[in-house]
Parts: structure tokens; C-alpha cells; sequence
């Protein structure tokens, strides 16, 4: 499980570093952030 959180969050933090590079701000930093709470080294919204 770890494992796939781990990849969801790096996903979701590369897609929001593309949205900033195409001018989506709001929608690249949201991206970020949500990759940030989801990976297991933040604070995951699913709990372990």
C-alpha cells in the first residue's frame, strides 16, 4: 500500500509542476499539495 501511495503522490506533484509550467497556477498548486498529503512521508488522508 505504501508502495502505491508513494507513486500516486509523485504522479499527482509531477502533474502539478506540468500545470505550472502550462500557466494553470491554482490547478498546479492544488496538484501539488494533495500529492504532498497523500504520499506517505505527509500526512496521509488514508491513516496507517
Amino acid at each position: 500500500m505504501a508502495l502505491l501511495l508513494w507513486i500516486l503522490a509523485v504522479v499527482l506533484v509531477v502533474s502539478g509542476i506540468v500545470a505550472l509550467l502550462r500557466s494553470q497556477v491554482l490547478w498546479g498548486i492544488v496538484l501539488i499539495i494533495v500529492g504532498l498529503l497523500v504520499g506517505p512521508g505527509g500526512v496521509s488522508i488514508f491513516g496507517h
